[in-house]
């Protein structure tokens, strides 16, 4: 059953019919190595893992029938691999962000949830505050011990609030996406909708006028054009609108990075991308006028 009749645009086809991975009695191996695989999708945020990253003790134990999904989804989360992809250099807020999609597969639904975290991470630590997670009624009533966490979010539940289901697609920008190469890079996704108790926009996949590919600032961005004083005289070629996300800004600090969108004719986008890619920016989308 689909999750939405937008499913298609909205990048959650891949979760409408396939149902959550558990680890049963009497698993295969092959069952056993496809729960391995499905935690760490879940918990790096579908980012690449090198074979060398591997938690291989971990995995051996699960193997060897002692120890539970839940466990050995602890294990994950409070490892090195885990702290270095996501809690040494992302700001506080995300790192929550990504407790609560990683582990309870949904987005906070209110500036309390991080203020809970937050505070319990200060007082008693990074391993008490992934426990305060794992530990919860909420994680046992959807995953037990042995379900691998999946991004419920999506969905209506009972206890789940409705705005739920908004927020999370600020958190997930599609299967193939990872949480480490978003545009936004380290920085929170919901820190001001959650201060002021508003309600998130469900954004569309990137190539669409809104889509999540490209943020611009809250100011907006208005096109520049890479002719000069010149205009578009003597240009030939159609004409192309480029967003970019994420290049060094000019000025102090040096290391601002910034959205920028600019209007340029079809012989000099080999060049502007060679440039944008120099200078450590990401295209988000491409649109001829």
């Amino acid at each position: 059953m689909a999750i939405t009749t937008a499913a298609s645009r909205l990048g959650t086809e891949a979760f409408s019919d396939n149902a959550p991975v558990e680890l049963r009695p009497n698993a295969t191996k092959e069952d056993i190595e496809r729960v391995i695989s499905a935690v760490y999708r879940q918990l790096l945020g579908n980012d690449y893992l090198m074979q060398s990253e591997r938690l291989t003790s971990a995995e051996s134990i699960l193997r060897d029938g002692k120890n539970t999904v839940q466990e050995f989804v602890r294990q994950v989360a409070k490892s090195e691999l885990y702290k270095s992809k996501f809690f040494y250099n992302s700001f506080q807020t995300r790192v929550i962000e990504l407790n609560y999609k990683h582990l309870l597969g949904r987005a906070p639904y209110d500036e309390s949830d991080v203020v809970y975290h937050l505070d319990l991470y200060q007082t008693k630590g990074y391993e008490a505050d992934i426990d305060s997670y794992i530990d919860s009624p909420e994680y046992q009533a959807s995953f037990g011990e042995n379900i691998v966490p999946y991004y419920r979010g999506f969905e209506t539940q009972t206890g789940q609030k409705t705005v739920g289901f908004s927020r999370i697609f600020q958190l997930y920008r599609g299967y193939a996406s990872s949480d480490r190469s978003q545009l936004k890079g380290n920085s929170s996704r919901l820190a001001v909708e959650l201060g002021r108790n508003g309600a998130s926009t469900v954004v569309a996949p990137s190539g669409s006028a809104s889509g999540f590919a490209y943020v611009a600032p809250a100011k907006g961005v208005t096109p520049n054009s890479t002719f000069g004083g010149a205009g578009t005289f003597g240009k030939e070629g159609r004409l192309y609108r480029i967003e970019v996300a994420g290049v060094f800004g000019t000025g102090y600090p040096s290391t601002r990075r910034v959205n920028q969108a600019v209007v340029i004719p079809y012989e000099e986008l080999s060049s502007y991308f060679q440039r944008v890619q120099k200078q450590g920016g990401k295209i988000a989308s491409v649109k001829p006028l």
